[in-house]
Formats: structure tokens, sequence, C-alpha cells
């Protein structure tokens, strides 16, 4: 109920019905409010102050830096080279002069070979000690092709051709240009690699444990 200056209650609200003195206005009191919760850095528990209930965390130091996520390793490259008797390449031999002597072979079961490191090409020669890694001297034996015909060489993720001083030759995809001898090309996912009378090589690349 209002009050008068005078301290009289009173039903009036502008002067006291018993003194006619002015009647004072109550001042409202504020009203505390709760602090506002928030999620415990450290628990997750809701907190309303610096220090967490539950596990005592002080939410006034500064919070640890996130640790940095590990780089994903790139996948390991594999390379493999198939081993194909190719007629197109043979008829292209033929018709620039090539060795006539040598047949097309009737069957010749394409071979699937993986890289590694160095990998010689060419035919074995066990007197000389030449044991290649593509060796073309199984049957159907190329006869057009060296006893240390060309190498291919894995750097890092790239993988390269060279030729050796070959009697006929080493081409790429289709090309009648010879390499030189001792040129060392980068090869690409796909390239095909001629030598010999009918040999055609094609390197893939493709990322360890897939095809």
């Amino acid at each position: 109920m209002p009050t008068c200056v005078e301290g009289h209650a009173t039903q009036a609200v502008d002067y006291c019905d018993v003194c006619g003195s002015p009647v004072t206005t109550p001042v409202a009191q504020p009203v505390a409010t709760p602090a506002a919760s928030k999620a415990c850095p450290a628990c997750g528990a809701p907190i309303g102050g610096r220090f967490c209930e539950a596990c005592g965390h002080d939410s006034a130091l500064p919070e640890p830096a996130a640790a940095p996520q590990p780089l994903e390793a790139p996948a390991p490259i594999e390379w493999t080279a198939t081993v194909t008797a190719d007629q197109d390449y043979y008829k292209r031999v033929i018709a620039r002069g090539g060795p006539d002597t040598v047949d097309f072979p009737e069957f010749f079961p394409e071979r699937r070979i993986v890289l590694y490191g160095n990998t010689l090409i060419g035919r074995t020669n066990r007197k000389q000690g030449v044991e290649p890694g593509i060796d073309l001297g199984i049957q159907p034996i190329d006869r057009g092709v060296s006893t240390q015909h060309a190498v291919l060489r894995i750097q890092g993720s790239e993988l390269t051709v060279t030729d050796l001083g070959s009697t006929n030759g080493t081409s790429l995809n289709d090309s009648d240009d010879l390499l030189g001898n001792g040129e060392e090309i980068t090869l690409a996912d796909g390239d095909r690699i001629h030598l010999g009378a009918w040999t055609t090589i094609t390197v893939s690349k493709s990322e360890k444990g897939r095809t």
C-alpha cells in the first residue's frame, strides 16, 4: 500500500487521505537473476562461475591449442609393364624396311610385370651375365630386341625409359622417331614403348594396393 511522506498508509495514490501530504512512489528493487550457465570446457558439465563444481577446472585459464592434425601421407605409386605382341607396330617396322626375317608370332600370351627400381629390357645371355627384368628372349623370341636394349627407372613417383644403344632402336606411342642412345624420357600413365620387331610394352601407374 502507498505511504505519504509522513509515513501514513493511504488508499490514494497522489495525496494522503489521512494528512494530505504527497504520496511517495516505492522504488522497485532489482530482482537477482541466476548467472547464465555454460559448459565446462574440461568435462562438459554446466557451470555458472569460474570453477567447475564437477571437476574443478578453472575456466579463466587459457584453453590449450588444438593439436595439429597429421598430414595424410600420399599413397605409394606402383608402376606396371604389360608386354604384348603388337601387329600394327610390326607392320610399321616392315614398311620402313625393318627385319622382315622376323615373323610375327602366332601366339604370344600377354605378360604383366610389376616394376621395382631399375628394370632392364632385353634378352637373357648367361655367358655375358645378362638377365633382364623384362626378358624378350623367352619363346616366342623377338629377335629384333638387343641383349641390353633399354632400361626402365623408377625415380620417386616417376618412371623413365632410356635406350641403351640398341640395334633396332626404341620409340614411343606410334611415333617412328627413335630415342637417342642414352636419351632418358619420362613416361606417363598409358605410354607405349615399341622395340624389336613386334614388341610393345604399355606402362600403367596406380596407387599401391589398387588396380
